[in-house]
């Protein structure tokens, strides 16, 4: 068989963790049973695993202690406890601990979150905000929201909705801001620290064209005008400001190695005009500085002393730095860290722009974006996505991990406090025959482990809906209502209402059918994390649903509920995770 060479990967690192964590070879059965408890959707493809995880064991056993620690190493190591296959979640204080920052004082930490303002903040994001915020509570710091909204591009533009709904996540996700700062307003602070650098030959303002200029860079050649006299400059530099150059004639560049192993880095752009209109600002300005230079000018001037960013930005880091040298100033220290992806979520935020604008996605809530509000939609709390980015610590490494890693830590928060209810999707209605008790008032548990949580009333008759699946699947056998009588079932889907035999009432060891009375019950629909539509019939109380209750619906999965519908209409609720 051949596999993925992530998956390989995979079956590697829990090999090698549990080689190391037990100092002997792993048994295959509990390395495949780490991998599909880790993943259920690879539990199809089990017996096809078996070979490939045999083979890798096979491998580590010719390895020795000490080469088996350094290569987990490489592949990240350990998967932090909180999150390990088959545990149970634990709370904030079994995540690991996070190292100290370089430096950091008590009292005297200031931190940053810098985003583009082009939709709400999505899964992806998540890493960075609670990190942040997690070292603000330890050293008793500040945590800035800088909104990164330079002018973009063409592509890419900021919306005058990004930056309240950015606001509102962070207010959902239980995040303290100690100040609230705009790039757009901050024009004047840019432009006020070019000119110095132009005056002492750091910096110099280009007129290639754009292609022109990368063949330049490539080639490392320099710019005729990079070493144009200080007066040229300057006055090419207040050209830039009056409107003498148009869009794509002129940038301003600062001075770096031409030799430089990556041509990004060659007499990097910090100024470029713009002609579009700002959210914000409007036309006010037509000189917007790159993201790094108005990076290196706020995290001095707005006195941040950590920046945490992923380990993608290592040359903005370097931008920076060349900057400060540049000015003579001191910057703050830089801290990164890996990747963390689900693999489920699929983050495109300018297609689902274009799928909010026209009507295909259900603004930035849908539960198809994986944005923050998404899953607080969905009823996955943000303390469980706080101790799901935290349980990864400050790791360099890339991480990719099942949206069911997500899911068990909000189960365990979840689950103790909610409600249990009856929902059957695909509906078949069963008349039961011979039932001695007759109609009647039935008490079911509201959880079946919390009985302080009380119990509800369900009035039943001798008509049910039953889901149509199982119904197929134990047609002329003897079956259970959960909680309540045994039936025998007819052989065959066909009439309506299915005529059912009543057999007994104790609990007996069969197969356990979900089911709601059919006189009282309510038009229910669940939309799922893919925006599927399962439709069904749920108990009489759902009608009443709170926004946002949650409740587990048995044997389907736990559910938070949409708005109170019109008259008439469904009851919707929306999929959280099994």
């Amino acid at each position: 068989m051949s596999i993925a060479p992530d998956l390989r990967a995979r079956i590697t690192r829990l090999a090698l963790e549990n080689a190391v964590e037990h100092r002997s070879d792993p048994r295959p059965e509990s390395i495949l049973g780490a991998l599909l408890g880790s993943d259920p959707s690879l539990r199809s493809q089990r017996d096809s695993l078996v070979p490939e995880v045999r083979d890798v064991i096979a491998e580590i056993s010719t390895l020795s202690p000490e080469e088996r620690a350094t290569r987990l190493q490489h592949l990240g190591g350990p998967l932090p406890r909180a999150v390990r296959p088959n545990r149970s979640p634990p709370g904030d204080e079994a995540l690991p601990d996070l190292p100290d920052l370089p430096g950091a004082e008590p009292g005297k930490v200031t931190l940053r979150f810098a985003p583009f303002p082009s939709g709400a903040l999505h899964v992806g994001h998540a890493r960075g905000i609670f990190l942040n915020d997690a070292y603000r509570q330890r050293y008793d710091g500040r945590f800035f929201l800088v909104f990164d909204d330079t002018v973009g591009s063409a592509e890419k533009r900021p919306s005058l909705e990004s930056y309240d709904l950015i606001l509102e996540d962070f207010q959902l996700a239980g995040v303290k801001l100690s100040k609230i700062y705009y790039k757009s307003d901050r024009l004047p602070e840019y432009y006020r620290h070019l000119p110095p650098l132009l005056e002492q030959g750091s910096a110099y303002v280009c007129l290639c064209p754009a292609e022109e200029l990368r063949r330049r860079r490539e080639a490392r050649e320099p710019c005729p005008e990079r070493d144009r006299e200080k007066a040229w400059q300057q006055e090419a530099w207040e050209g830039m400001l009056s409107g003498r150059y148009g869009e794509g004639e002129a940038v301003v560049r600062l001075k770096t190695d031409l030799n430089h192993p990556n041509p990004a880095f060659r007499d990097r752009v910090l100024f470029r005009i713009s002609e579009l209109d700002h959210p914000r600002v409007g036309h006010r300005y037509r000189v917007w500085p790159l993201l790094e230079y108005s990076w290196g000018v706020d995290d001095v001037e707005l006195g941040i002393t950590h920046v945490l960013r992923g380990k993608d930005l290592v040359m903005e880091d370097e931008m920076e730095q060349a900057l400060w040298k540049a000015w003579g100033w001191t910057g703050p220290r830089f801290t990164h860290f890996g990747l963390l992806r689900i693999r489920e979520a699929k983050l495109s935020k300018s297609k689902f722009q274009k799928e909010i604008a026209s009507g295909a996605f259900e603004g930035w809530s849908d539960p198809r974006t994986w944005s923050l509000r998404s899953l607080w939609r969905r009823g996955i709390r943000p303390d469980a996505v706080r101790q799901f980015v935290l349980s990864f610590g400050l790791s360099l490494a890339d991480i990719e991990v099942p949206a069911e890693t997500l899911y068990a830590m909000n189960r365990h928060l979840i689950d103790p406090t909610t409600p249990r209810r009856a929902f059957v999707p695909q509906p078949v209605p069963v008349k039961v025959l011979g039932d001695p008790l007759g109609p009647r008032r039935v008490e079911l548990a509201n959880h079946p482990e919390h009985p302080e949580m009380g119990e509800r009333t369900l009035q039943v008759d001798d008509l049910f809906y039953l889901p149509g699946r199982d119904v197929a699947s134990h047609l002329g056998e003897e079956v259970r209502l959960k909680d309540l009588l045994n039936v025998r079932l007819p052989g065959s889907i066909r009439p309506e209402p299915l005529p059912a035999n009543f057999t007994s009432q104790p609990n007996k060891p069969l197969p356990r059918l979900q089911w709601v009375p059919a006189g009282e019950a309510v038009p229910v629909s669940v939309l799922g994390v893919d925006h599927e539509l399962t439709e069904g019939f749920g108990e009489a109380d759902l009608a009443r649903a709170p926004e946002g209750g949650l409740f587990q619906f048995e044997r389907f999965g736990f559910v938070r509920a949409d708005v109170l519908p019109l008259a008439g209409e469904r009851r919707r609720f929306f999929f959280a995770h099994p």
